[in-house]
């Protein structure tokens, strides 16, 4: 288990998901790639997040129909 991985990935959803997001492939694609992204910036690897969550497209796309 990564605890550096689940609270990276906690604090990302609550600062990245903008209430105005649309739950769709497309929006879900584009904040995976980013949240990728932030993650490998700060020398977290993608397996550190990916070992905490049975699917990130899952986790993601459930943060942004919880704005809704």
């Amino acid at each position: 288990m990564s605890t550096r991985g689940i609270n990276f990935l906690e604090r990302w959803l609550a600062n990245n998901i903008p209430e105005t997001t649309k739950a769709d492939v497309i929006s879900v694609d584009e904040l995976t790639h980013k949240l990728i992204a932030d993650a490998k910036a700060l020398g977290i690897k993608r397996g550190e997040i990916d070992e905490e969550v049975d699917s990130l497209y899952r986790t993601i796309l459930d943060a942004i129909v919880n704005l809704e």
